[in-house]
């Protein structure tokens, strides 16, 4: 099997226009090749709706690494492509998967770091059994990312497990099994049902998360204007209420300069957009994607960046009090960062070729 992989056309360096162009070359060849796109960092449902259908292998989440919250973050956003039916959904000359990144298991290096030092694999030999699990359950591409020439025999051990090649190769119906729930360490409840948020760029401030979703979810509405007389408009949303006051999330609203950074857009288009910015910060715009790949774990701050002439930092208020990013056309959202965790019991249910079930438990706790 021929492969493309291409890299930095996907997530924070979404170029849908470019992903088509490639799957249209692909197509006219005489023989398949598997196309592979990423990164996944802050990669949603509504981003990879339209580029499903063009690709074969498009990551979901920011680069994996052997420790357990960069696993443990998988589960949501896996759980999420699977509610919205994009596994094994139309792809190019076939089908398309949503792509949770190598597997970090066996004799490795540190990231960023290509030739050594080696080390074995920090996750337990449970954890990466769990991870082995919700790769297979998921239909993940299943990818080996250690040194083949240093493969032990425990490793080998999960990477040839009948069951779950099996599952991963046949089985369909794969989705989050929501009849789970568990106590928390923290002795709060988890659910186990499907959260509709899709968050990309999570930021913390003032103990609030700020993210990106689609701009249908109704935890995209809410964005207002707030003037102030002889200054700046701010852009806010009400979060939440305390002592029956409302809280608002403020950030300055600025018009976007020309690439010569003295000059106001004058383009009819370009009118309805502009920066966001707080007043601590100097010449300092809300970036809507990530300047450098950041793995599946981080959660950064609000991301200012200086400001200039770029779709990353160009922001629309709608009349439905939607903040639209021109970016990626998704949506900002406000939301507790207490909601953030990752804990509690989770379950995968997928059905086997001969109508088998199978059934998977994790404890994210332990």
């Amino acid at each position: 099997i021929l492969a493309v992989k291409v890299d930095c056309i996907f997530g924070t360096d979404y170029s849908p226009e470019e992903v088509i162009t490639i799957s249209q070359l692909l197509r006219e060849l005489d023989r398949p090749i598997v196309l592979s796109i990423s990164p996944g960092t802050e990669v949603t449902v509504p981003l990879a709706e339209n580029i499903s259908e063009h690709v074969n292998m498009y990551r979901i989440t920011g680069d994996d690494w052997d420790n357990w919250k960069d696993v443990s973050t998988h589960f949501t956003v896996t759980s999420a492509f699977a509610a919205a039916n994009k596994i094994g959904a139309t792809g190019l000359r076939g089908k398309s998967w949503p792509d949770l990144d190598m597997l970090p298991f066996g004799w490795l290096t540190d990231p960023g770091v290509n030739q050594g030092p080696h080390r074995p694999c920090n996750l337990t030999f449970d954890e990466q059994k769990a991870q082995m699990t919700l790769w297979s359950m998921a239909k993940s591409p299943l990818i080996y990312g250690g040194d083949l020439r240093h493969l032990d025999n425990s490793t080998f051990s999960i990477m040839t497990n009948p069951t779950l090649l099996k599952i991963n190769y046949y089985s369909k119906n794969n989705m989050e099994f929501h009849y789970v729930s568990g106590e928390t360490t923290s002795n709060t409840r988890h659910s186990g049902h499907l959260s509709p948020r899709y968050p990309v760029n999570p930021t913390k401030h003032d103990g609030m998360v700020v993210g990106l979703t689609s701009c249908t979810n109704d935890q995209a509405n809410g964005w207002f204007v707030f003037p102030q007389d002889g200054k700046s408009d701010h852009i806010c949303r009400i979060y939440e209420t305390e002592n029956g006051k409302n809280v608002s999330f403020c950030l300055g609203k600025t018009k976007p300069l020309l690439a010569s950074d003295d000059d106001i857009m004058e383009k009819e288009e370009d009118q309805t957009k502009f920066h966001l910015a707080v007043a601590d910060i100097n010449d300092s715009c809300l970036d809507a994607s990530a300047s450098r790949r950041r793995t599946a774990s981080e959660v950064k701050l609000l991301m200012f960046s200086r400001c200039k002439w770029h779709a990353r930092q160009m922001w629309e208020l709608n009349d439905k009090g939607n903040l639209v990013s021109s970016y990626s056309r998704l949506c900002a959202t406000v939301e507790s960062s207490k909601e953030a965790g990752i804990t509690g019991a989770r379950a995968w249910i997928a059905t086997g070729s001969k109508g088998e079930i199978y059934l998977a438990f994790f404890n994210l706790d332990s």
